[in-house]
């Protein structure tokens, strides 16, 4: 018997994959200070690499080569011999690298669109259930959908033919929605760059990576003495450089997780679960103060900038300068903002841990996110603010990955219903703060302990619902 874990795919749904396969996680290597003449060859690189990326966007991102992206050695083969390498003097390691990153990036726009287009199919009301079919068959096939927006010639679909439809219309009707939502990537920040294997070599406890002279080579000396094989990216930071690594680890399975959990995500406290355990306590007091502060910190700045604008009319040019120069930098601003926020993760991914030692569910059910038309109103400036800097993503991130790894089933449901019902009678009751209170039947609990059960019964009488069904 195979055994199976799930896996997020693409589309955000889930996927079976067998127990004993490996997934792609990143690691994290650093390296020590680094001078600046070292630091400046590879802000070069980063540069040229982004000028790479551009040039390959400019030239295949539009409609005429929809067609022509898979497979890349096509684009490799023409990138190589149009002169550009030479011009930026950059070792084939990197620009090979920037070309291939370039092209992804295309193909994910491409497919960015394609998920637009294929929701708005599915919510016109306009549409036929004939229109949809063929709408739908050739977003599928590139030949096609690249036929229908140069208006060339094409051979029409066997999911399509003898259905009553309008071609041209709908053909019309394709072409207008990906002029609409087609963006053309653009590399606009110059701070990394990938390097492939035969670009790097180890020595001495550094990372010797190719340099621009041929035969020769940049040392980067790192903090600890761990070697790869594979491809690499460099991160560029203020005088140092942040090496991200995949490698692949292995999905294991617990004999003894065998419980299922219902989980509440919260902003105050993390994890909230059905039997009231708690995990994550007092994460809002970690994320809040920092929200507050870096507002503070983002109005003094914007009067700042406001003024240097006014200076700057009147033109007393120095002025405006001093102040730009003094008060609007952004080094130390990054640094305590990114040191505040590897905390709250760090505290984050302990808690998820910890939770799954203690709970060992073999099956994780929350509720999906909800969306902006879904989200009620607020008013509160401040509770946007917190919202807006919720680690909600990244806890839904981290707690599927860890599902993933440990062979845990996670399952999504609708929040309807989960919030404002009372677990207990099914009335609807009073919140008040976290205080969740049923004149009904005088339940008083707090808002997460109520719709964490909410989403255990909510579930079950689902899944009852299909047995009898």
């Amino acid at each position: 018997m195979v055994k199976a874990c799930w896996k997020a795919d693409q589309q955000g749904g889930w996927k079976l994959m067998p127990a004993g396969s490996a997934v792609t996680k990143t690691l994290w290597q650093y390296s020590r200070e680094l001078p600046e003449d070292t630091m400046e060859f590879l802000k070069g690189i980063a540069s040229d690499y982004c000028k790479v990326k551009n040039c390959v966007y400019e030239r295949y991102s539009g409609i005429k080569n929809l067609n022509r992206l898979t497979p890349v050695y096509d684009i490799l083969t023409q990138m190589r011999h149009c002169g550009l390498r030479e011009q930026l003097n950059l070792p084939a390691v990197y620009y090979e690298l920037a070309i291939a990153d370039a092209v992804a990036d295309i193909k994910g726009s491409w497919g960015a669109v394609r998920n637009k287009i294929g929701s708005l199919i599915t919510a016109n009301e306009n549409l036929s259930d004939s229109d949809r079919i063929y709408l739908r068959t050739v977003l599928k096939m590139n030949s096609v959908y690249a036929g229908i927006l140069n208006r060339q010639e094409y051979e029409m679909p066997k999911n399509a033919e003898g259905l009553d439809i309008d071609v041209k219309r709908l053909n019309s009707y394709l072409c207008r929605l990906t002029r609409k939502y087609l963006i053309r990537p653009n590399a606009k920040s110059a701070d990394s760059f990938r390097i492939s294997p035969n670009g790097y070599s180890y020595k001495d406890g550094a990372m010797r990576i190719v340099c621009r002279i041929p035969r020769k080579r940049i040392s980067i000396p790192l903090k600890d003495d761990r070697t790869f094989d594979r491809q690499i990216k460099v991160h560029i930071k203020e005088n140092y450089v942040v090496l991200a690594v995949p490698v692949e680890a292995k999905v294991k399975k617990h004999a003894d997780y065998t419980n299922t959990v219902y989980i509440h995500i919260g902003y105050q406290d993390m994890f909230t679960l059905s039997n009231e355990n708690i995990y994550g306590k007092g994460l809002g007091d970690i994320v809040t103060p920092e929200t507050e502060r870096l507002a503070g910190k983002n109005s003094k700045r914007q009067r700042l900038r406001v003024l240097t604008r006014a200076e700057g009319e009147e033109k007393d040019l120095k002025r405006a300068g001093n102040i730009e120069v003094n008060n609007l930098g952004t080094v130390k601003y990054d640094r305590q903002k990114e040191k505040v926020r590897r905390r709250t993760e760090t505290f984050i991914n302990a808690e998820i841990n910890r939770m799954l030692r203690t709970e060992k569910p073999g099956k994780v059910v929350i509720t999906r996110p909800a969306t902006i038309k879904n989200r009620p109103p607020s008013r509160s400036k401040a509770a946007n603010r917190r919202l807006s800097r919720s680690f909600y993503g990244y806890i839904r991130e981290r707690l599927a990955y860890k599902c993933l790894i440990h062979s845990i089933e996670l399952t999504e449901i609708n929040s309807r219903g989960t919030g404002f019902i009372c677990s207990s009678c099914g009335a609807e009751g009073k919140r008040q703060g976290v205080t969740f209170t049923c004149e009904n039947c005088g339940m008083k609990t707090t808002v997460p302990v109520n719709s964490a059960k909410n989403i255990q019964k909510k579930y079950e009488d689902g899944k009852n619902m299909k047995n009898w069904e």
